[in-house]
């Protein structure tokens, strides 16, 4: 190829190379420095969130708190310290950090903005809640304080989270902590579980998989330093101790619990009846609105009337209408058994 010819291609090939790289507000340069400066803010964000949880359960914030909290190095924690405290957010107390009021009001904003998404994954979406918390942690970033108020308005201005954390007013007000840890609480005391920690995400996991939730009825049988064994809801339960301190139940006296176990729809047998006394409160949001405008409600007679070939789903004749519902629905509509002469007279 001709020498000049190259060297033309070869400039014009360079030019727009530099243009794709530097084109205003679009260009690749353009997108990786907005990309560094939000990855800096959400940086800044969470740590701000992290001060004030461990000022609000009564800890103190080290540069090694929070480069364990964010996953960090410890030069990174620092540099991130440094700059909060250039913008007065914080303050350093000898070893420690604290918020000043900027900075809290600043982590309240976050704090709300994050227990409000997941208010609304529980309750809108179905979603399955060991994801809530780190899709929250996500879409907390994305809004502008008015944004997570018309959210907020949207889904009528909840007071707490699906974990039981309370959610701080618009203007940063938190009710203080309630409750003690499920590992506290005497052999033979009753207890109703009032928040379920969401992290870390392993422990959660497991203690959803134990089908614990909010407003669960305890009775503690047995405590050692190995394991705690108690009643949940009239089921029995078994965890070690460093997996139930993530449980923070409310002791309450023992005339004002409910008896248990409740049996389920999936508990009848093909012919049998029940009335609904209630649905599961791990059923929520769409999922249970659906349920309810099948008609399942307190009261309801429901009989079970036909299983499919591969067991699930199966067909409930409710208030006159054959519907299939699978297993994981059937086992969260709570009933009473029915004999048929107890049902005459009822629909």
């Amino acid at each position: 190829m001709n020498p000049f010819l190259s060297w033309l291609l070869l400039t014009l090939l360079v030019g727009a190379g530099l243009t794709v790289f530097f084109w205003p507000r679009r260009g690749l340069f353009e997108k990786w420095r907005r990309g560094l400066a939000s990855t800096k803010r959400v940086l800044m964000e969470d740590a701000l969130k992290h001060l004030y949880d461990q000022e609000y359960n009564g800890n103190i914030c080290t540069l090694q708190s929070l480069s364990g909290a964010l996953s960090i190095t410890g030069d990174d924690a620092a540099r991130l310290l440094h700059g909060l405290q250039t913008l007065e957010l914080i303050d350093a107390r000898a070893d420690a950090f604290e918020l000043t009021s900027a900075g809290r009001k600043e982590a309240l904003r976050m704090v709300r903005s994050h227990r409000i998404w997941e208010r609304y994954l529980a309750d809108e979406t179905g979603i399955d809640q060991t994801e809530w918390h780190a899709r929250a942690e996500k879409l907390e970033h994305t809004m502008m304080a008015d944004e997570i108020e018309k959210l907020a308005a949207a889904i009528g201005n909840p007071t707490y989270d699906p974990h039981g954390d309370p959610i701080p007013t618009a203007s940063g007000r938190i009710p203080p902590k309630k409750g003690q840890p499920l590992t506290d609480l005497e052999e033979n005391k009753f207890a109703r579980i009032v928040h379920i920690e969401d992290e870390p995400s392993t422990v959660f996991a497991q203690l959803v998989a134990e089908g614990l939730h909010l407003g669960m009825q305890i009775r503690m049988l047995e405590k050692s330093p190995q394991r705690l064994h108690f009643v949940a809801d009239g089921e029995e339960v078994i965890l070690a101790p460093v997996v139930a301190a993530n449980v923070t139940v409310e002791e309450v006296p023992k005339e004002s619990m409910l008896s248990g176990p409740h049996e389920t729809l999936l508990s009848l047998k093909i012919g049998e009846k029940g009335e609904v006394t209630g649905i599961s409160p791990k059923y929520r949001g769409q999922q249970r609105r659906r349920i309810m405008d099948l008609g399942v409600i307190p009261g309801t007679i429901i009989s079970k009337e036909l299983r499919s070939a591969s067991g699930d789903p199966t067909a409930y004749n409710i208030r006159g209408a054959t519907i299939a519902l699978r297993r994981s629905q059937a086992e969260m509509i709570q009933i009473r058994r029915l004999t048929e002469a107890r049902t005459n007279g009822k629909s």
